[in-house]
């Protein structure tokens, strides 16, 4: 073989060596590559699930804005609300043949005692359910409307969240009035009864309709609402009502006591 084709042949050979090499480069990282974007995919959804999906303690959105607040009345804030929600409300046995139901509420602003009443109806049992497994511990009023009334007790603190199940609805008479003192239970139409509660407290109460399911009246603790209401508001967000609370009016506990 002569020596021009020899190093022909060299020459060729050592082209095709290099286009080996520069293609195993790129399959390397194009691998590298792929791997990479796995890995940065995998760290991202990790990321997602720790801080928005998976959180035990994680809480509304609007929970949280009312915590980064004060506490009203220079109280101190409590233990945050649970996150457990309920299939069903389990059923409470001693109301049958009670004589007088009372709930305490505990709040920033001081006590609430409420007598509940009819004692064997849906709503009171309901409530006296979430009452005992702690559902309002740690809840707020996330309204404060003046001469209308307060709204506090949802784990969403706008209105809008349940405790897992719908109450019926068991509306008052039509020729029903509310009047400062009475409490019920907030609902956003027909069907959607959950744990929200309603005081009224002033007089702008009395144009309300009667669809609220009834829980009862304060018998103590009127003072306790005008407290409520000096604290500082502002406008609700998406409405016009200046109800927002800029102080955050807790409710700390409720105790149930059933006279036989």
């Amino acid at each position: 073989m002569s020596d021009r084709r020899r190093a022909a042949r060299e020459g060729r050979a050592a082209v095709r060596e290099a286009e080996r090499k520069r293609a195993s480069r790129r399959e390397l990282l194009k691998r590298l590559g792929f791997g990479l974007g796995i890995g940065l995919a995998i760290i991202l959804v990790a990321v997602v699930v720790q801080f928005f999906g998976s959180r035990p303690d994680s809480q509304p959105p609007r929970y949280e804005e009312y915590l980064r607040q004060d506490a009203a009345c220079g109280a101190e804030a409590p233990e945050p609300q649970s996150t457990e929600t309920f299939g069903q409300p389990e059923p409470q046995p001693d109301l049958a043949d009670a004589s007088r139901v009372t709930a305490l509420i505990e709040t920033s602003c001081g006590p609430l005692e409420i007598e509940l009443t009819p004692t064997t109806s849906a709503s009171v049992e309901s409530f006296v359910f979430l009452a005992r497994s702690g559902y309002y511990d740690g809840t707020m009023f996330h309204r404060v409307a003046d001469d209308l009334g307060v709204y506090g007790g949802d784990h969403d603190a706008d209105g809008t969240g349940s405790p897992g199940y719908r109450v019926p609805d068991d509306f008052p008479p039509s020729d029903f009035r509310f009047e400062p003192g009475v409490v019920a239970l907030d609902n956003r139409g027909p069907g959607t009864t959950g744990a929200t509660l309603f005081i009224a407290s002033g007089d702008e109460a009395a144009a309300l309709p009667n669809t609220h399911n009834i829980l009862g009246t304060v018998v103590s603790g009127i003072e306790t609402l005008e407290a409520m209401e000096e604290v500082h508001v502002q406008t609700q967000v998406g409405t016009v009502e200046e109800s927002r609370p800029l102080e955050t009016i807790y409710i700390e506990s409720v105790e149930i006591t059933v006279e036989p």
